[in-house]
């Protein structure tokens, strides 16, 4: 990983380089024979009768009057930008205009085109006596900023739920927004802080310690599982039985053994009527949990939006077990292969919803919502996944209770709060246990301990403290071992540190260069790098703004949301082999292969592809090589009805070469 990054740099650099080198010379004003033998004598590498720095700053300064003060001084402030004071022998006095400069010039973007340019062996030399500068007060007067507090997003929350308990949750129905700030939902300095927020974290809380270890005491609810309308429902929804077509698959966590209702509302044309009403023979549809039909139900196509019930239809009350089950309501396939119409159906099935009663065209029913409600008539508590997970030991007597909540409790507590947990807190922690205890025994003193834990600041903030011993320069000091745990688990995994990065870093061995790499090397084999792709470079690319392009459906009425959801995994998937397997930048951007299932090889015209699966496919044409032939690049940077030039060279301005 640390040599295809720096491998990754070391060609951005290049790039740059080549950029700047490839730039058209103008005709030079005078005094620029002269800087330029300066410049050239200080690269050379024989030996100077003078230092480096005897005639940088005097070139540098005339440097910068003669081809950046004209268009950046205070009359014209072009790019909000003056340089009249801007002293060239200390730029670290003006560091963040420095940095500017830097990144402008390496990148050959200034002076821009038609404007006179010095040489560009002088402009090396004079970004290169700027990052020299730079690095030097740097080293001098280190200060690598602080933030006043971090917490966890939606997506770390339940991450770290789903590796504390083994449960996933929607984090986004008990959490608000994140603020996005550069295309990324972690930066500390843009996360806010309220009431409102701290309420929902607690509320949080309450749920996920319920869902994890159940509630024989819980009140009838319901959970609302939305189908998109960009949604294509004439295929197999994964999850669901085979033999049916779209629908929905979800998992969902029951709080207790009881009864639940299952109400699926379907879609219906602007004026209430039911779409699908003109195919060719009547549907049904399934609702099943784990694989078995519970419940099968005949449609009526003259369903209303007007009738008493709507376009919706409810099962009998079913029993479930509590605990996560995979629940789907899908329609019966009737048909195969094409059909004999007056239009061909599009790929989208939801272009257009007069189809859906229209004669001659064959529009299906499509589910609009799954909504679950429950539990009644409770008869209990099964043990679930979560409950065996948390429950490490089981007391035979009474007297045995204490110290296994005790256990139960430091082996929770050190995993939430990604640290060992101190007496102290391990006794607060028993005072909760006990309140539950004498409200429903052990059961519910350990539910009652593990709210306390899930609701605690140490959960859901990420505290960092300063490593012990004398301070470095600029008083100065590294970040303690497990701080170093928490920033390396939540960007390699997107989670918290597992046990065995926890007691590394709490012997204190993790700043050791040696362990540190290897358990880099363990973290990056682990299934859960992934979140790499899912979550870094979903980011850094922008992916997650695929859900809110639609092209126009009038001229493109086959791209649809899964064709989207594959795109987006291609590049993800992408990206993760390039980092398991040692890509470079160049491989980033000219790979000659990319990972694809049949869906979108057929959308790239690529045969040979069959099933859900993806795979590594080799491309056999070079206009679809590299980041740069993927969909998710083309569609994110495309107008609804038309490719964008422009677009797509802003995000290669801003994303690539920021």
């Amino acid at each position: 990983m640390t040599k295809s990054l720096a491998v990754v740099a070391a060609g951005a650099a290049v790039v740059q380089l080549a950029v700047a080198a490839g730039t058209a010379t103008a005709p030079q004003p005078a005094g620029a024979e002269a800087r330029r033998a300066a410049a050239a004598t200080w690269l050379a590498d024989g030996d100077a009768p003078w230092a480096p720095g005897d005639l940088r700053p005097a070139a540098n300064e005339d440097l910068v009057q003669e081809y950046c003060v004209p268009c950046h001084n205070e009359r014209r402030l072009l790019g909000n930008m003056s340089l009249e004071e801007f002293d060239a022998a200390d730029p670290a006095a003006n560091a963040p205009i420095a940095e500017k400069m830097i990144r402008k010039l390496r990148a050959g973007m200034m002076p821009p085109p038609g404007q006179a340019r010095p040489p560009e062996d002088e402009v090396i030399a004079f970004v290169m006596g700027l990052e020299e500068k730079l690095d030097a007060a740097a080293a001098l007067r280190p200060n690598p900023g602080s933030r006043s507090f971090q917490r966890l997003n939606r997506a770390e929350y339940a991450a770290a739920i789903r590796d504390l308990l083994g449960i996933e949750i929607d984090a986004s129905a008990y959490l608000p927004g994140e603020t996005m700030s550069g295309g990324f939902d972690n930066i500390a300095d843009v996360q806010n802080l309220s009431a409102t927020l701290l309420e929902s974290y607690l509320t949080a809380a309450s749920e996920v310690s319920r869902l994890a270890l159940g509630d024989a005491r819980a009140t009838p609810s319901e959970a609302t599982y939305e189908v998109s309308r960009y949604a294509e429902q004439r295929e197999h929804v994964p999850g669901a039985p085979f033999g049916t077509r779209g629908g929905i698959s979800v998992l969902h966590n029951f709080v207790a053994d009881g009864e639940y209702f299952f109400r699926l509302a379907f879609q219906h044309e602007s004026t209430g009527n039911f779409f699908g009403q003109t195919a060719p023979f009547d549907e049904e549809i399934e609702v099943s949990i784990d694989g078995e039909r519970v419940a099968l139900i005949p449609l009526d196509r003259w369903m209303h939006r007007q009738d008493p019930n709507g376009v919706e239809v409810v099962t009998e009350r079913i029993p479930v077990t509590a605990g996560p089950h995979r629940v789907s309501a899908a329609f019966i396939k009737v048909t195969e292969g094409p059909v004999e119409d007056l239009t061909s159906p599009h790929e989208w099935s939801l272009a257009d919803k007069k189809i859906g009663y229209s004669y001659g065209i064959t529009g299906v029913p499509h589910l609009r919502d799954l909504t679950i409600g429950g539990p009644y008539d409770i008869t209990g508590v099964t043990r679930t996944p979560a409950w065996e997970r948390v429950m490490t030991c089981r007391p035979a007597t009474v007297a045995e209770e204490p110290e296994c909540a005790r256990r139960i409790i430091y082996e929770l507590g050190t995993r939430g709060f990604r640290r060992p947990v101190a007496e102290p807190e391990i006794e607060g922690l028993m005072g909760l246990y006990e309140q539950g205890y004498a409200e429903g025994g052990f059961d519910i003193g350990v539910r009652t301990a593990l709210q306390g834990i899930l609701a605690s600041p140490d959960f859901i903030f990420r505290f960092e403290e300063a490593a012990r011993g004398s301070a470095g320069p600029g008083g100065m000091r590294p970040i303690s071992d497990v701080a170093l745990a928490s920033r390396l688990s939540f960007f390699l995994w997107g989670s918290a540190p597992d046990e065995g990065l926890i007691e590394i870093a709490a012997g204190g061995g993790l700043s050791q260069p040696d362990i540190f790499e290897a358990q880099v090397d363990r973290m990056l084999a682990d299934p859960r790098a992934d979140a790499l792709g899912t979550r870094f470079a979903a980011q850094w690319l922008r992916l997650q703004d695929l859900d809110k392009v639609h092209p126009d459906a009038l001229r493109y009425p086959d791209f649809y949301e899964q064709l989207a959801h594959d795109m987006r995994h291609e590049t993800e998937t992408f990206f993760n082999a390039l980092v398991r397997d040692g890509g470079t930048l160049p491989d980033f951007l000219t790979a000659d292969f990319s990972y694809m299932n049949e869906r979108l090889a057929r959308h790239y015209g690529i045969p040979g592809v069959a099933g859900e699966h993806f795979r590594r496919v080799e491309y056999t044409e070079e206009a679809r090589r590299g980041i740069l032939g993927h969909g998710s690049f083309l569609t994110l940077t495309s107008h609804a009805n038309r490719t964008s030039p422009v677009l797509r060279g802003k995000w290669v301005m801003e994303v690539l070469l920021g």
